[in-house]
């Protein structure tokens, strides 16, 4: 390499291979790259990513410093300003939801704490600084709304849209909202059919980067419903490390596949348990069984969640969402949660979508 002093157009060249992480394209060819100043060595620019990313914001700007580290040495100071990039959202499927990325989270048994941690990871992506809403799907149980601390029937807005309830900025919607605690739902599948539909098509969700939908347990009809009426990014699966509840696990990812939703990866809650007391860890119901049957299925494995008397206390008492900024708790979330978004930049990033035109 010469000596002589880099030109924006090296920079730009450089630049040019670093992928958006949300479209997977060159951030030179959509136009996130701003602002571009470079004067005897020392270069600053704006580097536009949208909210979808957010939770990679940080490492991709890192990414940056790191090409033009790597290719133009004579650069002496690099500063790179984060900024939102601005990008209109398609609607899609046949309910015409107006999101980025619909993301199912589910299990092939109840009580594996598969709510905490869809309300968890739909948290985890509104504090990074994503558009975030929650779809409880569970009809028979739902338990969002305690998680939460929600209660009250949503408002009927224009245009015959029911209004969602809101919890910190995330826009939430269940049947719990819609029937008294004590009763139960008694429902065929058509009925359950018309109320997720109804649910997606008539909730005032606006614009997001993510719906995240906490699903019932089991292997029902609700994902093939789900798969008719949009198309899903894909699965989160949630199961605890002991066998019996992998074999529930296994049965739930071929479920996904067989409706051909994607499975994004497995979540391993309870593995192990903090004492409050020492600090030291006890393995209850072993620890690990969740990683190595995903890696046995070539399914990515997101991360894992220990037991702690936090994580219970806060869903009894409707404070579910603190969880993902308590000390003890946040970093596992947050690792679940990066390595989500990080799963969909590497597969945009393998296969760019093409630009979509709106159909007027």
């Amino acid at each position: 390499m010469s000596d002589s002093q880099p030109q924006v157009p090296d920079v730009i060249r450089v630049l040019d291979k670093l992928a958006d992480p949300f479209s997977g394209r060159p951030v030179t060819k959509t136009d996130q790259v701003k602002e571009i100043d470079l004067l005897n060595g020392d270069l600053s620019f704006t580097l536009e990513l949208t909210t979808h990313s957010a939770p990679l914001w940080e490492e991709t700007k890192q990414k940056a410093i790191d090409l033009l580290k790597a290719e133009l040495p004579q650069l002496k100071e690099i500063r790179v300003n984060l900024a939102e990039h601005t990008r209109k959202i398609e609607a899609i499927g046949q309910v015409g939801l107006t999101v980025r990325s619909v993301i199912a989270v589910g299990s092939g048994k109840g009580g594996v704490g598969k709510s905490t941690i869809a309300a968890s990871l739909a948290f985890s992506l509104k504090n990074a600084g994503a558009k975030v809403g929650l779809l409880d799907a569970d009809v028979y149980g739902p338990s969002v709304p305690h998680l939460l601390g929600l209660s009250g029937r949503p408002e009927l807005i224009a245009e015959k849209k029911i209004a969602p309830l809101e919890r910190d900025g995330v826009k939430v919607m269940s049947m719990g909202f819609l029937v008294e605690p004590e009763r139960a739902v008694i429902w065929r599948g058509p009925m359950l059919h018309g109320a997720i539909t109804q649910f997606l098509r008539d909730t005032a969700w606006g614009e997001l980067d993510y719906l995240i939908i906490d699903m019932p347990p089991g292997t029902g009809d609700i994902a093939l419903t789900l798969s008719q009426l949009l198309p899903l990014t894909g699965a989160v699966v949630v199961c605890t490390p002991q066998d019996v509840a992998l074999l529930d696990a296994v049965k739930a990812i071929a479920m996904f596949k067989t409706v051909k939703i994607p499975v994004l990866g497995v979540v391993e809650n309870m593995s192990g348990f903090i004492c409050p007391d020492t600090g030291k860890e006890w393995d209850i119901f072993g620890k690990g069984g969740a990683k190595k049957k995903a890696d046995e299925m070539n399914v990515p494995f997101l991360g894992d969640v220990p037991i702690t008397i936090s994580i219970r206390e806060k869903g009894d008492q409707g404070a579910a969402p603190q969880v993902v900024q308590d000390e003890q708790t946040a970093p596992y979330f947050q690792a679940i949660c990066q390595n989500l978004v990080r799963g969909l930049a590497e597969n945009a990033a393998a296969n760019p979508p093409m630009p979509t035109l709106t159909v007027l």
